[in-house]
């Protein structure tokens, strides 16, 4: 079992009090022993969630966001990002959502998942199969799991109904979702436990019905054919 320790913590508030590439040189030895504990947790991680879903995400480190920041277009100019991140990717196109991680001090780590900018054909289907029927969906994200684990679905929304669909419909609250994604938070005393991966492990698992319902409208058409051979 991985588990975080208290220096790789500090390493992130330090750098976010010196996030220049003078002081991250200077320190870069201290930057890859944390990186590669952050690394071996990530595995751990990932080898709880194979248990339980088919996963294409090769590797801890391959889920590991990199910690350069692309300053293109940003006026934060901050070469650094101060926390650490990773994604698992679901394997095939039968297997839709997505399981993210977020470490940072001071009560910033989270857990989160679903579909952050779901593609034009998606989430008209996504809406065409609410406007049909939303009960299997109310159900999910009325389970008791779910709402211990994440408390709602989040997401930005329209302010009004999309396009092609009835202001008044019963289901119009649900219908001016443009994004479909949950998260939990966790205090550093829990991001510093033994058992945290586990806890996220728990989070992931709590994601599956959701997951499991929109990979199953999104491979199939308004009939129910399936788009995909397996």
């Amino acid at each position: 079992m991985a588990q975080l320790s208290k220096h790789n913590l500090t390493f992130l508030q330090d750098l976010q009090k010196n996030n220049n590439r003078d002081w991250f040189q200077a320190n870069k030895p201290l930057y890859e022993k944390n990186h590669k504990e952050v690394i071996a947790f990530a595995d751990d991680v990932l080898n709880k969630l194979r248990k339980h879903d088919e996963i294409e995400t090769e590797s801890g480190k391959k889920s590991l966001f990199r910690i350069y920041r692309d300053v293109r277009f940003s006026k934060d100019k901050s070469p650094y990002k101060t926390h650490w991140s990773g994604g698992f990717r679901r394997a095939t196109k039968l297997r839709r959502g997505g399981y993210y991680f977020h470490i940072e001090p001071d009560g910033n780590s989270m857990v989160g998942g679903g579909f952050w900018a779901p593609n034009k054909e998606d989430l008209q289907r996504i809406r065409e199969e609410i406007a049909t029927d939303a009960s299997e969906l109310r159900e999910i994200l009325a389970d008791k799991n779910f709402v211990n684990t994440f408390g709602s679905l989040e997401g930005e929304q329209l302010k009004r109904a999309p396009k092609g669909f009835d202001p008044d419909h019963e289901n119009i609250d649900l219908l001016r979702y443009k994004q479909f994604i949950f998260s939990r938070n966790f205090t550093d005393e829990e991001v510093l436990a033994p058992d945290f991966a586990d806890h996220l492990d728990q989070c992931f698992q709590a994601m599956r019905p959701f997951f499991d319902y929109m990979s199953e409208v999104l491979t199939t058409d308004v009939n129910g054919v399936p788009l995909y051979d397996e």
